[in-house]
């Protein structure tokens, strides 16, 4: 039984993904496996509602822990924001936190219209009650520092409230925004930005609720492909090769960053279609869910991932999307 094949033993796809994650191909190791599986359940997810997604991580957004969004501009990370912090909102019968939001909104893209529009398509017979609408948007409580100096300031403040106000989501909208401008070189960037990841993590251990932070991507230089990208093989490559590593993007803020995210969710483009990518996570293999951006938020369109290998998993695309969204006339910054 030890040495029996994991795929020949019918569990369900979210176990199974698990063993994927970790290599582990037989059945010597499921009983730590299941219990660490557990484990997870009991420390508390908030669903995203998106079926595939939430499959793959085990129930949603964990707590406890930070989860990263990166891509592109107008790729869809405020509105994935958006829904979340309007899922966490909602009472619990209707697979909501029933609690309240603190949504660090730091390029003033946060839009109350939005999120309403977004309650009413999602959930209409809560929406359509009267001043529910308000109710509901009024539990999010929208922060908007104008730098890196007054964002850690209200770190403390934060912290207070955690505890007072029943939040049970925060969002900062986006981290590497607070960031640019602050410093003309990456090494004091890096540095100061120290702090504030190790403050971070201590709020969502500390408070055991899930923190969602958006980054954005910045272009490989030609310097870091030479010292990192190891399928460059020669230093003979052509023109062309040389340029289309150069237009590679990858997150913002550094290796030190990444290694501090437990999740980390990928959002890009390609060939006209856009991709949620599981890049990060300790509970799910690498895998893609092609997405579109709708009245009622971000609608997964297969609910089957696609499994990544090499390259694919780190790499982030931006192929033939817009970076605004239209609904109803009104353009949207997504």
């Amino acid at each position: 039984m030890a040495n029996k094949q994991i795929s020949q033993m019918g569990l369900p796809k979210s176990i199974a993904n698990v063993f994927a994650a970790r290599n582990v191909f037989t059945a010597k190791a499921l009983s730590l496996m299941e219990l660490r599986v557990q484990n997870e359940h009991l420390a508390g997810h908030l669903p995203t509602h998106m079926k595939g997604l939430d499959e793959a991580l085990c129930g949603g957004i964990p707590f406890g822990v930070l989860t990263e969004l990166v891509g592109p501009a107008g790729i869809g990370k405020t509105q994935f924001c958006l829904k979340l912090s309007l899922l966490a909102s909602l009472p619990a019968s209707y697979g909501g936190l029933d609690g309240h939001v603190i949504y660090i909104d730091v390029e003033s893209k946060f839009s109350s219209r939005r999120l309403i529009e977004i309650g009413v398509k999602s959930f209409p017979e809560i929406f359509h009650r009267k001043g529910m609408a308000q109710e509901m948007a009024g539990r999010i409580h929208v922060l908007r520092p104008a730098s890196l100096s007054e964002f850690t300031e209200s770190l403390q403040q934060i912290k207070i409230s955690l505890l007072q106000n029943q939040v049970k989501l925060l969002v900062i909208d986006s981290m590497a925004a607070l960031v640019t401008g602050e410093f003309e070189h990456g090494a004091p960037r890096q540095n100061t930005l120290g702090w504030h990841v190790s403050f971070i993590k201590s709020l969502a251990e500390f408070s055991r609720i899930p923190v969602v932070v958006t980054n954005q991507v910045r272009s490989q230089s030609r310097d870091e492909i030479c010292h990192y990208y190891f399928q460059v093989q020669s230093w003979n490559e052509t023109i062309e090769d040389r340029t289309r590593h150069d237009s590679h993007l990858v997150a913002a803020l550094g290796i030190n960053w990444a290694h501090a995210v437990t999740i980390r969710l990928v959002l890009e483009a390609k060939s006209d279609q856009r991709f949620i990518k599981v890049a990060k996570s300790p509970i799910s293999p690498p895998l893609a869910f092609p997405f579109n951006i709708t009245s009622s938020g971000i609608l997964l369109l297969s609910d089957d991932g696609i499994e990544l290998t090499g390259p694919d998993i780190n790499a982030i695309h931006c192929q033939g999307h817009n970076d605004i969204i239209n609904f109803g006339g009104e353009s949207l910054q997504c």
